[in-house]
Protein backbone atom coordinates (compact mmCIF):
# COMPACT_ATOMS: atom_id res chain seq x y z
CA UNK A 1 0.00 0.00 0.00
CA UNK A 2 1.17 3.67 -0.73
CA UNK A 3 -0.22 6.47 0.76
CA UNK A 4 -0.12 10.38 0.52
CA UNK A 5 -1.35 13.08 2.52
CA UNK A 6 -1.65 16.27 1.56
CA UNK A 7 -2.02 19.32 3.99
CA UNK A 8 -4.05 21.99 2.43
CA UNK A 9 -3.61 25.23 4.08
CA UNK A 10 -6.14 27.34 2.80
CA UNK A 11 -8.55 24.55 1.40
CA UNK A 12 -12.71 24.94 1.84
CA UNK A 13 -13.92 23.58 5.54
CA UNK A 14 -17.36 24.03 4.11
CA UNK A 15 -19.17 22.92 0.70
CA UNK A 16 -19.65 26.77 -0.08
CA UNK A 17 -17.26 27.44 -3.12
CA UNK A 18 -17.74 27.26 -6.51
CA UNK A 19 -16.76 24.65 -8.99
CA UNK A 20 -15.72 27.80 -11.31
CA UNK A 21 -13.23 28.97 -9.16
CA UNK A 22 -10.91 26.27 -7.58
CA UNK A 23 -7.22 28.31 -6.98
CA UNK A 24 -9.77 31.18 -5.54
CA UNK A 25 -11.43 27.97 -3.31
CA UNK A 26 -8.01 27.49 -0.85
CA UNK A 27 -5.97 26.23 -4.08
CA UNK A 28 -8.36 22.94 -4.41
CA UNK A 29 -7.17 23.11 -8.20
CA UNK A 30 -3.67 21.88 -7.16
CA UNK A 31 -5.32 19.54 -4.07
CA UNK A 32 -7.39 17.82 -6.78
CA UNK A 33 -4.64 17.37 -9.04
CA UNK A 34 -2.40 15.64 -6.17
CA UNK A 35 -5.60 13.07 -6.37
CA UNK A 36 -5.18 12.43 -10.04
CA UNK A 37 -1.39 12.01 -10.42
CA UNK A 38 -1.46 9.46 -6.92
CA UNK A 39 -4.44 7.15 -8.08
CA UNK A 40 -4.54 7.78 -11.91
CA UNK A 41 -2.73 5.54 -14.59
CA UNK A 42 -3.04 5.55 -18.23
CA UNK A 43 -6.23 3.99 -18.60
CA UNK A 44 -6.62 2.65 -15.12
CA UNK A 45 -6.37 3.18 -11.52
CA UNK A 46 -3.45 2.70 -8.53
CA UNK A 47 -5.95 0.04 -6.88
CA UNK A 48 -3.10 0.06 -4.20
CA UNK A 49 -2.96 4.07 -3.15
CA UNK A 50 -4.78 5.77 -0.52
CA UNK A 51 -4.42 9.68 -0.83
CA UNK A 52 -5.53 11.81 2.34
CA UNK A 53 -6.56 15.93 1.66
CA UNK A 54 -6.22 17.47 5.33
CA UNK A 55 -7.94 20.28 4.64
CA UNK A 56 -7.50 23.78 7.12
CA UNK A 57 -6.21 21.19 9.97
CA UNK A 58 -9.94 20.58 10.31
CA UNK A 59 -11.06 17.97 8.43
CA UNK A 60 -9.51 14.96 6.16
CA UNK A 61 -11.37 13.28 2.76
CA UNK A 62 -9.58 10.43 2.22
CA UNK A 63 -9.55 8.68 -1.30
CA UNK A 64 -9.13 4.82 -1.77
CA UNK A 65 -8.04 3.49 -5.60
CA UNK A 66 -9.25 -0.19 -4.75
CA UNK A 67 -13.00 1.25 -3.65
CA UNK A 68 -12.99 4.41 -6.22
CA UNK A 69 -15.46 3.99 -9.03
CA UNK A 70 -15.30 6.54 -11.98
CA UNK A 71 -12.60 8.71 -11.33
CA UNK A 72 -11.87 11.40 -14.23
CA UNK A 73 -8.15 13.19 -14.52
CA UNK A 74 -9.81 16.97 -14.57
CA UNK A 75 -10.13 18.98 -11.60
CA UNK A 76 -13.64 20.27 -11.47
CA UNK A 77 -15.25 16.61 -11.15
CA UNK A 78 -12.57 15.81 -8.27
CA UNK A 79 -12.90 18.89 -6.35
CA UNK A 80 -16.62 18.29 -7.08
CA UNK A 81 -15.75 14.66 -4.96
CA UNK A 82 -14.53 16.96 -1.99
CA UNK A 83 -17.22 19.50 -1.73
CA UNK A 84 -20.03 16.54 -1.90
CA UNK A 85 -17.60 14.65 0.78
CA UNK A 86 -17.80 18.41 3.31
CA UNK A 87 -21.39 18.98 2.27
CA UNK A 88 -21.80 15.20 4.61
CA UNK A 89 -19.47 17.01 7.08
CA UNK A 90 -22.03 17.02 10.05
CA UNK A 91 -22.19 13.19 9.72
CA UNK A 92 -18.52 12.42 10.79
CA UNK A 93 -17.99 11.99 14.39
CA UNK A 94 -14.02 12.66 15.26
CA UNK A 95 -12.18 9.59 13.98
CA UNK A 96 -15.49 8.09 12.53
CA UNK A 97 -15.33 8.38 8.74
CA UNK A 98 -18.46 9.01 6.63
CA UNK A 99 -18.35 7.40 3.03
CA UNK A 100 -19.71 10.11 0.88
CA UNK A 101 -19.56 7.84 -2.21
CA UNK A 102 -17.15 4.68 -3.19
CA UNK A 103 -14.20 5.19 -1.96
CA UNK A 104 -14.32 8.54 -0.32
CA UNK A 105 -14.87 8.89 3.02
CA UNK A 106 -14.29 12.29 5.56
CA UNK A 107 -13.32 12.51 9.03
CA UNK A 108 -13.25 14.94 11.29
CA UNK A 109 -9.40 15.45 12.13
CA UNK A 110 -6.62 17.75 10.80
CA UNK A 111 -2.97 16.40 10.74
CA UNK A 112 -2.42 15.22 13.96
CA UNK A 113 -4.95 12.64 13.46
CA UNK A 114 -4.56 11.55 10.35
CA UNK A 115 -0.80 11.25 11.15
CA UNK A 116 -1.73 9.24 14.30
CA UNK A 117 -4.68 6.67 12.25
CA UNK A 118 -2.00 6.08 9.88
CA UNK A 119 1.96 6.60 10.74
CA UNK A 120 1.37 2.29 11.93
CA UNK A 121 0.49 1.43 8.57
CA UNK A 122 4.07 1.73 7.05
CA UNK A 123 7.32 4.06 6.57
CA UNK A 124 6.49 7.91 6.79
CA UNK A 125 8.56 10.16 4.63
CA UNK A 126 7.89 13.80 4.97
CA UNK A 127 8.69 14.75 1.01
CA UNK A 128 11.19 17.73 1.51
CA UNK A 129 14.05 19.91 -0.38
CA UNK A 130 16.52 19.23 2.52
CA UNK A 131 16.00 15.50 2.74
CA UNK A 132 17.85 12.88 2.08
CA UNK A 133 18.22 12.42 -2.12
CA UNK A 134 15.58 9.51 -3.07
CA UNK A 135 18.62 7.53 -4.92
CA UNK A 136 20.82 7.46 -2.33
CA UNK A 137 17.84 5.48 -0.56
CA UNK A 138 16.28 2.07 -0.77
CA UNK A 139 12.19 2.79 -1.49
CA UNK A 140 9.96 1.52 1.49
CA UNK A 141 7.75 -1.45 0.94
CA UNK A 142 4.52 0.16 2.36
CA UNK A 143 5.61 4.12 2.37
CA UNK A 144 3.30 7.52 3.58
CA UNK A 145 4.62 10.16 1.84
CA UNK A 146 3.37 13.90 3.64
CA UNK A 147 3.34 16.87 1.67
CA UNK A 148 2.51 20.21 1.50
CA UNK A 149 0.39 22.29 -0.66
CA UNK A 150 1.39 25.84 -2.48
CA UNK A 151 2.62 26.46 1.16
CA UNK A 152 5.95 25.38 2.91
CA UNK A 153 5.34 23.69 5.84
CA UNK A 154 5.08 25.81 9.34
CA UNK A 155 7.47 25.07 12.09
CA UNK A 156 4.79 23.18 14.39
CA UNK A 157 3.69 21.26 11.45
CA UNK A 158 7.37 20.22 10.55
CA UNK A 159 7.91 19.53 14.16
CA UNK A 160 4.33 17.07 13.97
CA UNK A 161 5.47 15.51 11.13
CA UNK A 162 9.46 14.78 12.34
CA UNK A 163 7.60 13.68 15.51
CA UNK A 164 5.96 10.63 12.89
CA UNK A 165 8.45 10.26 9.86
CA UNK A 166 11.08 7.88 9.55
CA UNK A 167 13.18 9.99 7.32
CA UNK A 168 13.06 12.97 5.01
CA UNK A 169 12.91 12.10 1.10
CA UNK A 170 14.43 14.79 -1.34
CA UNK A 171 12.95 14.56 -4.40
CA UNK A 172 15.14 16.74 -6.31
CA UNK A 173 17.25 19.81 -7.01
CA UNK A 174 14.18 21.83 -7.88
CA UNK A 175 11.21 22.63 -6.00
CA UNK A 176 8.37 21.02 -7.77
CA UNK A 177 4.26 21.22 -7.45
CA UNK A 178 2.69 18.68 -5.05
CA UNK A 179 1.16 16.84 -7.97
CA UNK A 180 4.49 16.66 -9.67
CA UNK A 181 6.03 15.15 -6.91
CA UNK A 182 3.85 12.72 -6.21
CA UNK A 183 4.23 11.32 -9.86
CA UNK A 184 8.44 11.46 -9.09
CA UNK A 185 7.62 9.53 -5.69
CA UNK A 186 5.49 7.01 -7.77
CA UNK A 187 8.59 6.74 -10.14
CA UNK A 188 10.97 6.36 -7.85
CA UNK A 189 8.58 2.96 -6.36
CA UNK A 190 7.84 1.87 -9.66
CA UNK A 191 11.25 1.35 -10.64
CA UNK A 192 12.75 0.42 -7.42
CA UNK A 193 14.40 3.38 -6.81
CA UNK A 194 15.25 4.82 -10.43
CA UNK A 195 17.26 1.33 -11.27
CA UNK A 196 14.49 -0.24 -13.35
CA UNK A 197 12.83 1.20 -16.15
CA UNK A 198 11.82 -2.06 -17.87
CA UNK A 199 8.80 -4.53 -16.33
CA UNK A 200 9.80 -7.90 -15.68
Amino acid sequence: MRQFIVVGHEAPTTAEFSLDDLPGAGRLDLLSRCVTSSLLLSHGIRENVRTHLVLDDAFTVSFDGSAIRRLNPDERSTAARVRNALDEREEAVGRIPVETSPGVSLTRVGLSGTLDSVADDGTVCLLHEEGTPAPDLDPPSHPVFLLSDHRDFTEEELSLADGHADYRVGLGAERLHADQAISVAHNWLDTDGFRTYRRE
